[in-house]
Order: structure tokens, then C-alpha cells, then sequence
């Protein structure tokens, strides 16, 4: 890892909270639609609204659990967020066919750490095309999928193996909080940390403990820098 963690905040509800989020010092944020599981969808007139306000550079995801190619496309154009973060395998279309249709827009493919094997899924993701990998603690082989949002840390140890085996930036999600995004980011050395659950209270964002989170990144960075 060099220079500065990246900070995701992701499950933005509203207009205002997206403005907390960035008054804060986030570089990008999380807009969740339909999901099988967890928590954070809103609806995708909503996620337009608040993406239409989000300043540049602050990156906007579009959280899709959709498997298909042409209506991952027909989502973005109604949502017209930046950034895509693929929180399923692509089952129908390429990423070549996402970039043909959507050029600009940026691709995240999330890959569930639930073993080793996601070393090679995240090489199989970055060679195929994708712009950046993001691990997250979700289990696509439950019979209701769990797709994030799932409050659990995962390995790390298997995370930090992604980032030195894939050439893409790589975020790390997953139980993440003001307590232990330090550790996190000091075990695994991700480009960016990307957090939900972890800064909400009573389903809300919270300005102390995402103020909390942003310095706890900062200082981890620094002492990251520290050993070099």
C-alpha cells in the first residue's frame, strides 16, 4: 500500500447523510439497491437523487446484485452513479460488454472471502477486466445469498494475500468499525476500507463514529508510513 487509505462509506440513505459523509473526508460512497439479504437498499429514484449531488472526485458505487450484463446497463442509466460494485458473479455478459455500454463508469467486482479460493477468484476478476476488487465477508452459497452488509470481519490473512497477488486497487470491507479499522488496514494494507454497519447507530449514520473511523484510518496510515 501507498500514500492514503481510501474511505468508502457505504449504505448512504439520503441526501443528507451522503453530505455527512463527505463533509467528513470520505472518497467514495455506497448506494445499495435491491438485495436478496442485509441491510441498506433504497429505492433507485432515491439513488439518483443522491448521486446527481455528490461533488467530484468523491466516487459514487452503485451496489447491483443483478447477474446480467444488460440489466446491470438499464440500472446504471437510471441510477448515474460513477461506479459500479458488482456485489454477485456476472452470469450473463462480460465486463467488456459493461465498459462497451457504459464508458466512464468504473468496475467493482466484490469477491465473498469465505476460503483461500478467493485468491484466485480476485486474479480471475482483475484479468477479465475489472477495475478494482473489493473483499467483502458475504456467502454466495447460502440458499438466500448473503451479499454484504453482514456486520462479520473475515481472514484477513486471505485479504492481504489478494492485495499482493492482483495488479487492481483492492478495498476491504467487513465488520469494519472505528475500533478496528486500524488493525484492519495495518494487517492487510488495502487501498481503501469501505464500512456500513460499523458507523450506524439506531440505522443512522453517526457523525462521531464516522469522524472516528476517518481519524482511526489516518492514524493507522501514518504509522504505516512510519515502518518504511
Amino acid at each position: 500500500m501507498t500514500g492514503r487509505t481510501r474511505v468508502k462509506v457505504c449504505c448512504i440513505s439520503s441526501v443528507a447523510e451522503a453530505r455527512l459523509a463527505v463533509a467528513n473526508g470520505a472518497d467514495a460512497l455506497g448506494l445499495v439497491s435491491a438485495m436478496p439479504s442485509g441491510p441498506g437498499p433504497i429505492p433507485e429514484p432515491l439513488i439518483a437523487e443522491v448521486a446527481a449531488t455528490v461533488p467530484p472526485p468523491v466516487a459514487t458505487f452503485l451496489l447491483t446484485s443483478e447477474p446480467r450484463a444488460d440489466a446491470i446497463v438499464d440500472q446504471q442509466r437510471r441510477c448515474r452513479t460513477n461506479t459500479l460494485q458488482l456485489v454477485d458473479r456476472l452470469e450473463h455478459g462480460t465486463y467488456r460488454d459493461l465498459r462497451a455500454a457504459l464508458p466512464g463508469v468504473a468496475l467493482v467486482q466484490v469477491i465473498h472471502v469465505t476460503g483461500g479460493d478467493a485468491v484466485a477468484e480476485a486474479c480471475r476478476a482483475a484479468g477479465a477486466g475489472a477495475d478494482a476488487i473489493l473483499l467483502d465477508s458475504g456467502d454466495q452459497r447460502l440458499a438466500v445469498k448473503l451479499l454484504g452488509g453482514t456486520g462479520r470481519t473475515h481472514d484477513w490473512a486471505v485479504s492481504r494475500r489478494v492485495v499482493e497477488a492482483v495488479p487492481v486497487p483492492v478495498f476491504l470491507a467487513g465488520g469494519l468499525n472505528p475500533a478496528n479499522v486500524g488493525e484492519a488496514i495495518r494487517a492487510v494494507r488495502p487501498f481503501g476500507v469501505d464500512v456500513c454497519s460499523g458507523l450506524r447507530t439506531g440505522g443512522r449514520l453517526d457523525a462521531e463514529k464516522l469522524a472516528a473511523f476517518v481519524a482511526a484510518v489516518a492514524a493507522a496510515d501514518a504509522a504505516v508510513r512510519t515502518e518504511h
